[in-house]
């Protein structure tokens, strides 16, 4: 059994979202740990309500070195294996992602790479695009730069507003961010470049095309 860390920063609906999912039996993994770096997170409640290790590991005032160090620390500690990103505010140093190389995940609200970074919904609107969505991709030492495993794509309306687009994206989240978590900690994707490879079966099952 695979151990997940998860890391964030307010309301964690994407954590709850693995959550169910773990408890579910659909990902093989339990949540070994919940970090959030404040501790008046809505997630870090949620994750004691269910039971859960939670821990605030506070990044206010803290060189981004240090943070990091007690993050792995933690993390380690846990026998954390695989970490996903739930809402976390905070660009990861890269002494965490090379701790998990190829083993930490984010999800996005916007179709990378377009709208990276924050107020993704609102550079959505802002540009006029007909469609954006949500990406979970693979974490390296860029910001929203890291190979991408799923995405899913929603219509943007004319009438729409950023809380209306992200309610429609978020719900998109919901439902691929598992699924990456699945893929992941059972090892059938394969990282070759910028390029994500799934295998026959994974692709299948994502609706993706198996790479030849």
């Amino acid at each position: 059994m695979k151990n997940l860390g998860i890391l964030l920063s307010g309301r964690g609906s994407n954590f709850e979202a693995i959550a169910r999912a773990v408890a579910a039996g659909e990902i093989p993994a339990k949540i070994a740990l919940v970090v959030s770096n404040r501790a008046e997170a809505a997630g870090l409640e949620r994750a004691r309500a269910l039971g859960l290790p939670a821990l605030c590991i506070p990044s206010k005032g803290k060189p981004r070195e240090a943070f990091d160090r007690e993050v792995i620390e933690a993390l380690k500690t846990r026998g954390v294996e695989y970490v996903c990103l739930a809402g976390f505010m905070r660009v990861l140093g890269p002494d965490l992602v090379r701790e998990f190389p190829n083993r930490i995940l984010n999800i996005h609200p916007a179709l990378l790479p377009s709208f990276p970074g924050t107020d993704a919904q609102k550079q959505a609107l802002d540009y006029g695009v007909r469609f954006t969505g949500c990406t979970v991709h693979l974490v390296d030492e860029g910001v929203d730069t890291g190979p991408i495993i799923l995405q899913a794509a929603v219509p943007v309306f004319d009438d729409d507003t950023e809380e209306t687009l992200s309610a429609r994206i978020l719900e998109q989240e919901h439902r691929i961010y598992p699924e990456a978590v699945k893929l992941l900690v059972e090892g059938q994707i394969e990282v070759k470049g910028r390029r994500v490879r799934l295998n026959k079966g994974a692709a299948a099952a994502s609706g993706r095309s198996p790479a030849p």
